[in-house]
Parts: structure tokens; sequence; C-alpha cells
């Protein structure tokens, strides 16, 4: 029988074959300890390395800045108070065209800012106030700069926070729309910022995937670090009061009344609109073979500001008889669908409602030629809410006064905002006469025909005082 027998090294080979194992055993553990080494490196410069900036480095606002709406490049933070860093501080707005006091608006409070909300500094004072170094916070900070107040309702969230925001950012003329890295809210406490309808949030997701919304919460944190100083390497800087400091607001009641006056982009909205439409809808949305007609309506038990019942029927029935004439398709939705309406209103070309928030969906309609808004108040009534609005995304917005429709042409207004005496908007049994509704819709989608019924009226000056002296109304 064989066996096996172990093998034997000679004496003299035995040191040789030590001697390499050492020698390998040396090389790959020299190769662990590089390879260790530079991963260590690699994650310390990725996740811990401090990322800071020198204060002497200025503030500067690049693009166009108006009242209430200003963007900065390092913008400084310490303790919650802003810092702007300048050798000219006059090349800036006053402090309070830029913030406020972040405190609820009432009669008789005082929210003129103070040097707790905002101070401007010399590059010299910088260093003995916010120290030698500022903590960099990288990329596109937006912050809502206001209280709860009015920021928890679907209008003046999207219809004036949102939109006055990126019409500001538009002016850079940027080849490619840059998302903000986060939204910061420092003055609203947990959900507060979230409306009463559910829209706020979702939409902001669907807008907005990968931008998070800090509330105080992040702003307690910073405050905690009480000795360091931070530093916005971009921040959009937004706050209502300051907004409605601007001139324009005198007569528009509107926190986005000085951004108005900016140039910018006529399709600036298109690639938040479209996102928000692409991510709710998907991106084959069908395209009508007609004109979509869409009537937003606010008919439910104990809604306030609502159309009587008979005018209801009467726009219902006009709108119906439109259909059957082949003029566009028509679809009714209620006020209260929340997100269902952004399909809807995506593939419409007229929207028609009473004046309210259910109007802000416009915001998700392409702008075409015939994209038409049409609005009903009280007869006299006049807001500029969803006017504001129409004229940011390039849609015709009408007025309804019952049986008259009011249009301006681009660059004139109503001279001003007008409450009705019917509890402030808030009646419950407004008139319209659905048949003059639908001739002023019939005329608009006659492709070129440059038809206006006689119920419609384009009010320069003397066509105001045609309608005081013809109807008795008073020139608003």
């Amino acid at each position: 029988m064989h066996t096996i027998s172990p093998i034997r090294l000679s004496p003299r080979r035995r040191p040789v074959i030590w001697l390499v194992l050492l020698v390998t055993v040396a090389f790959l553990f020299s190769r662990v300890d590089r390879c260790s080494h530079t991963i260590s490196q690699s994650i310390q410069s990725t996740f811990l390395s401090p990322s800071t900036l020198t204060v002497s480095t200025e503030t500067t606002q690049p693009g166009s800045n108006t009242h209430g709406f200003n963007l900065f490049d390092n913008l400084y933070l310490r303790n919650g108070t802003f810092y702007i860093v300048t050798s000219t501080p006059s090349s800036f707005m006053p402090r309070n065209h830029i913030v406020s006091r972040p405190t609820r608006r009432g009669e008789g409070i005082d929210i003129q800012a103070t040097d707790q909300e905002l101070q401007f500094l010399t590059p010299a004072e910088a260093k003995g106030i916010l120290g030698d170094r500022a903590i960099s916070i990288a990329g596109f900070s937006v912050i809502f700069h206001d209280p709860s107040q009015f920021m928890s309702h679907f209008y003046h969230w999207w219809g004036e926070l949102i939109l006055g925001t990126f019409r500001v950012y538009s002016t850079l003329q940027q080849s490619r729309y840059i998302a903000p890295t986060r939204f910061l809210l420092p003055n609203v406490a947990g959900d507060a910022w979230r409306d009463g309808t559910g829209l706020n949030g979702p939409l902001m997701r669907a807008a907005f995937p990968s931008s998070p919304i800090e509330n105080a919460d992040w702003w307690a944190d910073i405050l905690r670090l009480g000795s360091s100083t931070f530093v916005f390497e971009r921040a959009m800087l937004v706050d209502r009061a300051a907004a409605h400091k601007s001139p324009l607001s005198r007569n528009w009641h509107k926190m986005i009344s000085s951004t108005m006056e900016l140039a910018a982009p006529s399709q600036f909205w298109d690639p938040i609109r479209e996102t928000i439409v692409g991510n709710f809808v998907g991106p084959d949305l069908p395209h009508p073979t007609k004109p979509v007609v869409t009537y937003i309506t606010r008919q439910t038990p104990n809604r306030r500001r609502k159309l009587s019942d008979s005018s209801h029927e009467s726009l219902l029935s006009a709108l119906g008889e439109l259909q059957k004439e082949g003029v566009c398709e028509v679809q009714v939705v209620e006020e209260t669908e929340g997100v269902k309406l952004v399909e809807l209103v995506a593939r419409s070309t007229v929207i028609i409602g009473v004046h309210g928030s259910g109007l802000t969906h416009q915001l998700w309609m392409p702008p075409s030629p015939l994209s038409t808004i049409i609005e009903i108040f009280f007869p006299n009534a006049y807001s500029f809410d969803h006017e504001m609005i129409a004229r940011n995304l390039g849609h015709r917005h009408y007025a309804v006064w019952n049986d008259t429709l009011l249009t301006y042409p681009e660059g004139r207004y109503h001279p001003k905002i007008k409450y009705a005496e019917h509890l402030d908007f808030r009646g419950s049994e407004m008139p319209v006469h659905g048949p003059a509704v639908a001739a002023a819709i019939r005329a608009r989608l006659q492709v070129g025909s440059g038809v206006e019924p006689e119920s419609v009226m384009h009010l320069d000056e003397s066509h105001q005082m045609a309608l005081a002296l013809d109807s008795g109304r008073e020139v608003l």
C-alpha cells in the first residue's frame, strides 16, 4: 500500500521560503494601509472637512432685486441676525425693504426691522463681530422670513411666495434652472406652513422633490451654535411686509406687486409647471382635440363667496351650449377636488371661477395665445390676486361683473382695488349672466377673428369714463 509522505524541505531552502512569505505579507499590509489611508482621506474631505469662508468676502446681489424679494451671494448669519458685509451699503435697498420683524401683522403692531433682523457691516467691522471665518451653507437657499399668518394658504404660498421668488430668480438668465437646495422657514413652527386644503405640501414635493423644507427647528439648531457665524452661498430672502413697501403695492395690494416691473423671461414659470404636471400626471398627458374650458365651482353647502343657484345654472347651461356647438370641451370641477385639479387644469385653455383660491390653479395651465382666466366678482368690485398671476403666466384675464366683462391690455391695469359692500367679497349670492360669459369664450376661441362680444370692455381711460356715463357705475 502506498502512503503519501509529507513534503520535507531541505534545510537550505527553508530560510528562503520564510523570507518570501515575510516580504509578501509586508507588501499586502502596506497596500491595505495605503488604501485605508486613501479612503479615510476621501471620506474626511467629503464629509468631515469644515467648509469655511473668510468673513472679508463681501455680500453681493446677482440679477434683479426688488422690495421683499432679494437675492444675495454670501449672506451672513449669526445668532439669528442677518449681516450684509459690504464696502458700499448704499448699493443695497434700505433694511425695511429687505426684511421686517417676523411677528403677526395687525393694527398697531410695529413690524419695522431692527438690528436684530439685519445689519450692514464693512469688511473691517465684520471681523470684530463675525469672527475670522464662517461656516458655509452651500447651494441655493430660499428663506421665507414671514410668520405663518399668511403662509398657510394655497394662494399666498403658490401665487405670491413661490411665484414671486422664481420671477425674481429668473432674472439671472441662467441657461438651466437650478432648483433650490433647501427652503427655510425660520419663523414657522411645525406644520403651520401647510394649508387647510392639503395642497402646499404635495405640490412642493412634486415641484422640488430633492429640496427639504426646514421649519423653525432648523433655525433653533443654528441659534444654539451661538459662537458660530454662517454664510449662505446663495440665498433668496423673501419678506411679505418688506414687499408691501413697494409703491406698486399701494394700488394693487399684492405681495408680488414689486416683482411685476422686473424684466423676467416670458416663460420663466414653465420649468416648474412642467415638473409638477409631469410628476403628478406623467410625461404623456393626452392633448385634447379642441379647446378645454374648465369651470371651477364653489357651490358646495356653506361655502362663502359662491354664485347664486340661478346664476350657477345659467352658466352651466351656456357652457353646455358651447360644447354642443363643438366650440370646446367643458369640464366642471369643485374647487375642493385638490390635486386632481392639476391634471384637469393642465389640459385647459380657459378657466372660469368665482374670485377665490381655486383660480390659483391657473399655475398649471400652459400659456398660449388663447389661454384665458375668467374671474367672477360682485359687480363693481375688483381685486388683483389672480390678474397678477395671469399676467405672470401669459394668460389673458377677464373680470366679470354679472353681464359685463372687463379686460386690460398689456401695460394697463384697473385703477385700484375695490371691495364690494358684500362682506368684503364674502357674500354668497354672486350674480353672473351665463350667456355673456359664453359669448366671450366663443369669441376668444375664434383664432385670428379679432372679434370681441359687446359685453367685453377693454378699459383704458376713455372707456372708463364711457362706462361711468353709460351705466352710472363708479369709475374705480
